[in-house]
């Protein structure tokens, strides 16, 4: 790191040269000792050009994952899961119009372990979340040009006057944003690590995270799901390769959709703005219900981010954005429902029993809402999917499988149009005589 300093005149008329670097080299000294004694590696002040760095979150999900344990792939478990998926694709052909995907060249790449979860899924987590490390990043910087110089100037206001003072800035601005994206990170890796544990394939959060899409399964975790189950295994096993297999259909076959999604987290990351005066009110109500940031104590770090005293305050365009992918993700789940039953259909003696148990743990106990909410602040509402496969089901109904699948290539519909499918459809519809519009 290179040397830079001021030097401020002392009371003896001397001028002492003030080591910025060495300053700044003891703050990271600090931050990664408390990150270390979290048991995490490399954190605090990464030095990384990466808004949110993939170590990071790499060594927080293994290291929260491996904990949990992570059973490996056994030759059982890959035909299973290949029977499994054979099956499911041969009834998806009759009740999608959107063809099957290819497998990887592999068949092994579509059953995953635990680890190889994180691993296959990481890209997708980084380009999905990383619009908010950017965001947040963006915001700490106005900030601290805002503290710095006032209200309404800027560093060319300044610059003239002290050149030497604007490095200081520059150099913690930059230093802050390491650690935010050390934060955010740290917390996109715990989420992973327990999304790892119970997710039963590569799309069950209905995000794009393999590029390109493609069907995958976690044997461990649905062994697992079915553990209170009377149902037998393989059962289980051909509805999960429904489920998976038809959103890989959908993301394989809809790439603009995959845009759609990352450009509502982008746009919600744009709108980050830090407010000092709530955030203050936010840390002061933590520490007075014991949940503050203290910096000697490495475990409220946890607390801290839990207790939201790191979160912006929301805007309305964030609003609209969180609205836009709520309601896309809603879409996304209320479709694979109704595919998934249609598919199905009376060959799967217990399907309405695996459905009812999915929604009831998606409610109950579901890490990829946890992430959402503690990420996003997003709360996808479980009426919201349920008005979605309502939809799906209605527009099938009163059209065709093909219809109802052409809805993607086009406008999507938004929440108050799930209760009307009928005239969602009509808006849809050419007049044949134009001349009225002219």
């Amino acid at each position: 790191m290179a040397n830079f300093g001021f030097t401020p005149g002392d009371s003896d008329g001397s001028e002492e040269p003030v080591d910025f670097a060495a300053m700044m080299a003891q703050m990271q000294k600090q931050i990664q000792e408390q990150f270390s004694m979290l048991g995490i590696n490399g954190p605090g002040f990464t030095g990384s050009d990466e808004a949110l760095p993939k170590n990071i979150v790499r060594d927080v999900a293994k290291k929260f994952t491996t904990s949990q344990s992570s059973a490996p792939v056994g030759q059982t478990d890959v035909a299973q899961i290949q029977q499994a998926f054979s099956i499911a694709e041969l009834w998806l052909n009759e009740a999608v119009l959107f063809p099957q995907v290819s497998q990887p060249s592999q068949m092994g790449n579509a059953v995953l372990a635990r680890t190889d979860w994180i691993d296959s899924t990481l890209p997708g987590w980084q380009s999905s979340v990383e619009p908010l490390a950017i965001g947040l990043a963006a915001a700490v910087s106005e900030l601290l040009d805002k503290a710095s110089f006032g209200e309404g100037e800027s560093d060319s206001d300044h610059s003239d006057e002290n050149p030497a003072m604007a490095l200081p800035v520059e150099m913690i601005s930059l230093l802050l944003k390491s650690f935010i994206g050390s934060l955010i990170a740290t917390q996109l890796g715990q989420a992973i690590g327990a999304l790892a544990s119970k997710v039963t394939g590569a799309h069950d959060v209905g995000l794009p995270l393999l590029d390109p899409a493609y069907p995958a399964l976690v044997p461990e975790n649905i062994r697992e799901w079915s553990t209170e189950l009377d149902i037998a295994l393989e059962e289980v096993q051909i509805f999960h390769a429904l489920r998976e297999a038809s959103v890989a259909r959908l993301f394989s076959h809809n790439p603009w959709l995959v845009a759609y999604i990352r450009t509502a987290i982008t746009d919600y990351g744009k709108g980050i703005n830090i407010d000092m005066e709530a955030i203050q009110e936010q840390a002061q109500r933590a520490l007075e219900q014991g949940g503050g940031f203290d910096p000697n104590n490495p475990e409220s770090l946890n607390i801290a981010l839990n207790s939201g005293i790191f979160t912006p305050q929301e805007t309305p365009a964030q609003r609209a954005a969180l609205t836009k992918l709520e309601t896309a993700l809603a879409l996304i789940d209320g479709w694979s429902e109704e595919v998934v039953t249609l598919a199905a259909g009376d060959r799967l003696p217990n399907l309405n029993a695996l459905q009812e148990t999915l929604r009831r743990r998606r409610a109950t106990s579901a890490p990829a809402q946890q992430l959402f909410s503690s990420l996003l602040g997003l709360q996808v509402s479980p009426r919201l999917a349920r008005e979605a496969t309502a939809f799906w089901r209605q527009v099938r109904e009163l059209k065709d499988i093909e219809a109802r699948d052409r809805i993607w290539s086009g406008i999507l519909p938004n929440a108050d149009d799930l209760l009307t499918p009928e005239s969602f459809l009509k808006s849809l519809e050419i007049p044949d005589d134009l001349s009225g519009l002219i």
